[in-house]
């Protein structure tokens, strides 16, 4: 498996799209484009980022079947998906987090711009797949798309 086939397949599993990727690597939706069609690959230190980002190690992104061993991306493809209704409240929930913590002295100077997107991107990424977790667990079966 290529890099950019790992790249897509972290992304999936996390219920992410590609400008969401983007986000958390630095760069834009149009280079995670050129990744997954294996037409360029991310420099080290974008791997890096991603893969401290996810918890991985850079060799799960870079090697064959790197993200295959992985037990925790396994059972995220089972998750239910966001709604429309459960995209507004993450992104509503995201901005009123986000304004909150621009009020703190570091997040104030414009050197931290980046810091900020990362924290964003950070905390965006965990209220999604913390709903979907929420989602799977407590709706009842009956409803659960199989």
């Amino acid at each position: 498996m290529t890099i950019g086939k790992n790249i897509k397949m972290l992304r999936n599993k996390y219920g992410l799209s590609q400008k969401e990727l983007a986000s958390i690597a630095g760069v834009s939706d149009k280079a995670v484009s050129t990744w997954e069609n294996n037409l360029k690959e991310p420099r080290m230190g974008t791997i890096q980022k991603i893969a401290d980002h996810f918890g991985l190690q850079k060799s799960n992104i870079i090697e064959d079947n790197g993200l295959e061993s992985i037990t925790s991306l396994s059972s995220q493809s089972a998750l239910p998906a966001l709604t429309p209704k459960d995209e507004h409240q993450i992104a509503k929930d995201l901005e009123n987090m986000i304004n909150s913590l621009s009020g703190a002295a570091a997040m104030g100077n414009p050197e931290d711009a980046e810091d900020v997107a990362m924290i964003k991107a950070s905390l965006e990424t965990a209220m999604r797949l913390s709903k979907r977790i929420a989602k799977k667990k407590y709706t009842p079966k009956k409803y659960q798309q199989e």
